[in-house]
Parts: C-alpha cells; structure tokens; sequence
C-alpha cells in the first residue's frame, strides 16, 4: 500500500465516546457490585475515610481500592474532600440497609445471578429466544419449588418497588376507589405504599401460596394487617375476587403479548363497573426508539423470562382493545410510569 493511498483518509465525522462507552460500561458498573459486596458503604456511613483507611479496613491492595472507589466517585455514589471518602445522598437513600428504600438487596440478587448476564448466556438467550435464569425455564416455577430462591427474589422485588410504591398512589386521583387487588404483588410492596397513601382503601394481595407467607412478613412489618389480606391464587387459572381497582407492577414484562392480552381480558371481566386497571412499568417511547433504561431492562427480561418491556402506546392500544376508557400514560418514580384506564 502507497503513501498515496492514506492521504485521502478523513477524520472521523463523529468522535468514538460511544463505542468506548460501552467497553467501559461492562468494567465499569461491576465495580459498584464489588464496592457493595465488600461493605464499602456501610463503612463509609459515619466516618468518612482515606484511601489508606479503606485499604486497612479491608484488607485489600490500593490498586484496585482506588480503581473501585473512583468508579464510585465519578458514578455520584460517593464524594472525595480533603483525601476523604463519604457518602452522597444517593448513597445514603439506596445502599445502607437501615434506609427504608435500601435498594441492596436486589444488588444481591443480581450478583447471585451474574451469570445470567454474561455474554454467553444473552447470546444463547437472544438465539433461543428463551430465559436463561436458573439454568433456563419457568423462574416463577423454580421460585415455588424453592423457598431459598425465591426469599432472595422477593428481597430484591422489595428493593425496587418500595420507594415508588410510595409515589404512583399519588399520580392520579385514587381516592374513589375502596378494594384494590395487588395482582402477583411479589413482596407487597405496592400494597403497603397504597394502604398508607389511600386510607380509605383496602388491598387484597394475590400470589401463590409461598410469596404471600413472604408478603404477611411485610405487611406486618407496616402494622397494615386490617387493611392488607393475602389469598393463595393462580392468576391464570382461578377467579378473582371482585374489586374496583387491579394493579400490576413489573407484570406485564414477564410476558409475551398474547398474554399480557389474557391478563387485561381478565382484569376486564372481573373489575366492577367504573373500576380501573393501573400498569406499573418501564415504558419504551411510542417509536421503539429508548430510552435507554427501558431497552437495558429489556434485555434483562430476555435473560430472565418469556417477556420484554412495552411502549405506552402498546400498553393502552392493548387496554382499548379489550373494553377500557379513559386511558392515561403518566410518570410516576424514577423510570417507571403508569398506564391506566376505567371500565365503562
């Protein structure tokens, strides 16, 4: 090849950060799961600590301690004034355990499971189009023969539903409404934070047998005994009792759209007139397009069921196909938002 050949090359039109990012995105975000495993929060919370300090403690190089801690830092986990690590309010709201909205626990869940994310199990995951958790098959199956597995589930459901359990009560006007159903409601969490906003209304939780021995752990917890009462049931196969309002959170992506569809139908049938139906979820915007979060937890759900995440237009399409009016999209906590709509 001649000299003449590169002279012509052109610089590239747009820098590389993007490809770059995602080498540093597969480095990058484990070290916050390592920072987690090893305690660094905790450490953190009342003593603001040097490099040396942290290294002491421990017991580990300062190499990969400055590697950790500065994926940390730059991620706005922790602060570094004066040579000394503390923790940010993100930090305290989500990683120590005493905090109500403790997100750890499904931090934990996610390392007990990291194989689930690993290359090798998307690839087979995407050329099967079939979940890979636990070795492939029903999770939801797995979680019933096994109380072990499915305790560290519903710990980590926990941790990702309380703090917007707390909000979405108060997107829209719920007050009306007097029995609220919590449909495969995993830890109660969205029972509790209904209860305790809406005083007026009552909540029947619906799982199988072992999730609502799980869940009467939780309720009690809140004192919300008298207001929240759990019922052994099979969504798919048994009736529900009747109520005027049906809640779904991170359902409708553990399943395919014929039956999210089934679902809707029989939320449909068994609400009272004038009752609502509120999807909780991560939504896709109308074009497919992202956001990126909606697309990542996608992904997820490709490793970890038969489902995916949905746009608002699919979701309300979905709800006026079957019967309902009335139909609202809002924001909620976070990432996530609600779909709802009344039966006339």
């Amino acid at each position: 090849m001649t000299q003449d050949t590169f002279s012509n090359i052109q610089a590239p039109q747009v820098d590389d950060r993007p490809v770059w990012d995602v080498v540093f995105a597969v480095y990058g975000y484990p070290a916050l799961l390592l920072a987690h495993r090893l305690k660094i929060f905790p450490l953190l919370a009342n003593n603001p600590s040097t490099l040396a300090d942290i290294c002491n403690t421990l017991h580990i190089k300062q190499r990969p301690a400055e590697a950790i801690l500065t994926v940390a830092t730059a991620l706005g986990f922790l602060s570094l004034q004066e040579g000394r690590y503390s923790l940010t309010a993100v930090a305290k709201e989500y990683l120590l355990e005493q905090s109500p909205n403790y997100f750890g626990f499904f931090w934990d869940l996610m390392i007990a499971n990291y194989q689930v994310c690993s290359f090798a199990t998307l690839e087979k995951a995407v050329l099967t189009d079939s979940p890979q958790a636990y070795g492939g098959g029903d999770i939801f199956k797995s979680h019933e023969e096994q109380i072990e597995l499915l305790q560290r589930f519903t710990r980590g459901m926990h941790s990702i539903s309380i703090t917007s359990a707390f909000v979405w009560p108060e997107v829209l006007d719920f007050s009306g409404h007097r029995l609220m159903l919590d449909v495969a409601g995993g830890s109660a969490a969205h029972s509790i934070g209904a209860a305790l906003k809406l005083p007026n209304l009552k909540v029947i939780f619906l799982d199988f047998r072992q999730v609502c021995e799980i869940a009467q752990e939780y309720i009690s917890q809140y004192g919300l005994q008298e207001r929240i009462t759990t019922q052994e049931i099979n969504i798919w196969s048994d009736r529900w009792p009747l109520a005027d309002m049906h809640f779904f959170s991170n359902i409708y992506h553990d399943w395919t759209p014929e039956k999210c569809h089934f679902l809707t139908a029989k939320s449909f049938s068994s609400l009272e007139s004038g009752g609502r139906i509120v999807i909780h979820e991560m939504l896709y915007n109308d074009e497919k397009t992202g956001p990126f979060p909606a697309a990542a937890y996608s992904m997820m759900m490709m490793g970890w069921t038969e489902g995916k995440q949905y746009s608002g237009l699919e979701l309300s399409t979905m709800l006026e196909e079957i019967g309902f009016k009335d139909i609202q999209i809002r924001k909620a906590f976070g990432y996530y938002s609600i779909v709802t709509g009344r039966k006339p």
